[in-house]
């Protein structure tokens, strides 16, 4: 792994090292990229693991991950791209399963003790499910593309505008009247009656 300053990769914008490292894969011009912004990475990952030594294995392996994802993705504005890598990278460790508390379910905080019989509910959600779905593609495209990123893949609106390539704001508003319009939809196919 390299992070030594190269002289001819110095003056190099962050699209023309992209480039340059999927037409050849030389860690050359990805170690060059990644010097650049790693302080950037290293206080994302301390905030999220509030230990150093961890931040800076977390540092190292993101740098291990843009080798493959580098090549798989399109990425147009690399430092916001880099923050959400380094972010979903820290939060799947948090999220890991010897991270993770167990805690023993106590019988008595349960609801019901009994069983019941689920096949009607499943029906209801089913039909709800295939409701939705038919409202959905009634949407505008960018209002299907961002409902769908934000509450079906868990994407954040920053995450949303890199990967769609639309503003903020419009991102923020395209979710907003998406949800109105699915809301509408489904009254009006009187999914929430009771």
């Amino acid at each position: 792994m390299k992070f030594i300053k190269n002289n001819s990769t110095a003056t190099l914008t962050d699209q023309e090292l992209i480039a340059a490292y999927k037409k050849c894969s030389d860690m050359d011009f990805l170690g060059a990229l990644y010097l650049r912004y790693m302080e950037l990475v290293f206080g994302v990952c301390l905030k999220y693991f509030k230990d150093a030594e961890k931040a800076k294995d977390a540092v190292m392996d993101i740098y291990l991950e843009l080798c493959s994802k580098l090549l798989q993705h399109e990425v147009e504005n690399f430092k916001p791209w880099l923050h959400v890598v380094a972010r979903n990278h820290c939060l799947m460790q948090l999220r890991s399963p010897k991270n993770l508390k167990v805690s023993e379910l106590n019988a008595d905080f349960m609801q019901s003790q009994q069983t019941t019989h689920l096949e009607n509910e499943a029906l209801e959600n089913e039909d709800y499910f295939i409701q939705l779905e038919q409202c959905m593609e009634t949407l505008p495209e960018d209002q299907q593309q961002s409902i769908r990123l934000f509450y079906l893949q868990k994407k954040c609106y920053n995450e949303i505008a890199v990967i769609t390539g639309y503003e903020w704001n419009k991102v923020r508003s395209y979710i907003q009247n998406g949800k109105r319009n699915l809301k509408q939809c489904l009254e009006a196919n009187n999914i929430f009656d009771e």
